[in-house]
């Protein structure tokens, strides 16, 4: 009885880390971390907003958003994320020195839609302004 004890205990500590390393990776591989660290970066976007105009129902629109690293560390873009499942955006989780830019693209699919459209993105970064709203609007009109 003293044995099946002490192999269940064994099974309990062993199987709890496992459950604690799982999800991590031990070399990083894969993962895109800031060089310089010493600093602070800053994301600086030339605008936060974009207007299609007048689109018809069914287009996929696209614009690119640009930003600049104002600040004197490494900036990673580590997520963008959409209002809607209508519009995906694209970003690179390189790195971008300070000084550097770096784009976020954004594409709008109107099928479905009609009227005024708009969507936001929420972009995430290692930035002192770690949050930022870009949005784009669309006036999807059938002719």
């Amino acid at each position: 009885m003293k044995k099946l004890v002490t192999y269940i205990s064994l099974i309990v500590v062993l199987g709890g880390l496992v459950a604690a390393s799982c999800g991590r990776a031990s070399s990083g591989a894969g993962r895109e971390t800031p060089a310089d660290t010493s600093g602070t970066a800053v994301i600086k976007f030339d605008t936060l907003d974009h207007n299609f105009g007048s689109v018809r129902p069914g287009e996929k629109i696209g614009c690119i958003f640009k930003f600049t690293n104002a600040g004197d560390a490494d900036l990673v873009v580590t997520a963008a994320s959409a209002s809607c499942g209508c519009t995906v955006p694209k970003f690179s989780k390189k790195p971008v020195a300070p000084g550097e830019g770096g784009t976020i693209e954004v594409i709008f699919d109107t099928s479905g839609r009609e009227g005024l459209q708009t969507k936001t993105v929420v972009v995430q970064s290692n930035a002192e302004n770690s949050l930022v709203i870009l949005r784009i609007i669309a006036e999807v009109v059938k002719k």
